[in-house]
């Protein structure tokens, strides 16, 4: 410890010596105003930014030069009174040094939040927000994408998951500007864009960990905006996942691009869907079991037997169910011409949650 440390930091000591003098005197125990006294220096000494291991060998150095000569049987109840109060003493000041630590790390937090808050929400000026990234790993002048994870229940900044997949992602990759946060229950992964490698593991690690999430990830946008956008992105892709009862555990936006762009104009959609499956309702039992044979058809390559399969149904059973949805619409699924046609409808209806909703 150089001098002038140790001067700067005897300023927390102030009145200790003539404290213990008084306890050697008297064999009092230090007062509520001592004590907060104590908790106030410790609180500066934190926020001066000290070590509390060499604040507190300062305080056993000055105990040591206010210790009770002799050993008489009265010097050693002069000697236990002050080692009381010493213990109070420092204990005080401990408490004030944890107090002031858990105030910054409150603090900390909550600058964390706000920025996060800004940075997914797009809310702060885009150069004051750049500024600020820079103090959490994240340089925002290069692309970037954001993973988001839905598991079974809700998450926080200081829940086990969130706390374990940040571990394996620290231990795989280090420091690679990496920024693992929740929002909205949710886990986020914000990496750079061209390290695909970090949001697929953390894809791997929120499923795992969350025993079978579903994520989703947002291609890569530059720019301080660009965060905003492919959380967006991913956000919509869960949702767009949802809508369409897919299964896959990961989702990658640039594969489902397809399906924004055929909702964007909903009235086309919903007339499409209308004017294709509108007759299934006809059916027995309503458009619903009709519209599930197609789905299944469809997602199996227009394979009857798989197909089927996938329904629990003969494939004869199935074969009718096509030449009855023939008979309605007036379209074969098994001719390529109508094909198409049909199958958009199909994704449209999933799209706008028809027939359980009215388009």
């Amino acid at each position: 410890m150089t001098d002038q440390l140790a001067d700067r930091q005897e300023t927390y000591l102030t009145g200790y010596s003539e404290i213990l003098a008084e306890v050697a005197d008297t064999g009092r125990r230090l007062n509520r105003g001592e004590l907060e006294e104590r908790r106030l220096y410790g609180e500066q000494a934190a926020e001066a930014g000290h070590s509390l291991r060499s604040l507190v060998r300062l305080h056993l150095d000055a105990t040591r030069a206010s210790w009770p000569g002799g050993t008489t049987a009265s010097t050693t109840g002069v000697a236990d009174s002050v080692l009381a109060a010493v213990a109070q003493a420092v204990d005080a000041f401990a408490e004030g040094y944890e107090r002031a630590q858990r105030l910054a790390v409150r603090q900390e937090e909550a600058a964390r939040r706000e920025f996060i808050d800004d940075l997914l929400y797009g809310r702060s000026d885009l150069g004051r927000l750049a500024e600020r990234a820079e103090r959490f790993g994240l340089v925002l002048s290069r692309a970037h994408a954001v993973a988001v994870a839905e598991g079974p229940e809700a998450y926080d900044d200081t829940a086990p998951v969130t706390r374990l997949v940040e571990t394996a992602l620290i231990s795989r990759f280090g420091d690679r500007r990496i920024l693992i946060t929740t929002k909205n229950g949710q886990l986020i992964c914000i990496a750079p864009g061209d390290q695909d490698d970090v949001l697929t593991f953390f894809a791997k690690q929120a499923y795992a960990a969350t025993d079978g999430s579903r994520v989703a990830i947002g291609r890569p946008q530059t720019g301080a905006g660009g965060v905003v956008h492919s959380y967006e992105e991913a956000l919509s892709t869960l949702e767009l996942a949802e809508r369409l009862e897919l299964d896959e555990p990961v989702l990658r936006a640039a594969d489902l691009l397809v399906y924004p762009v055929l909702t964007r104009d909903r009235q086309a959609m919903a007339d499409l869907v209308l004017s294709m499956l509108g007759p299934l309702r006809e059916a027995r039992g309503g458009a619903e079991p009709l519209l599930r044979t197609l789905e299944a058809y469809f997602d199996t390559g227009c394979t009857a037997a798989a197909a089927a399969r996938r329904l629990t149904l003969s494939v004869r059973a199935l074969t009718y169910r096509l030449d009855r949805i023939h008979q309605l619409t007036g379209a074969n699924p098994a001719d390529p011409v109508h094909r198409y046609t049909l199958q958009t409808a199909v994704i449209g209806a999933r799209l706008l949650g028809w027939p359980a909703q009215e388009i």
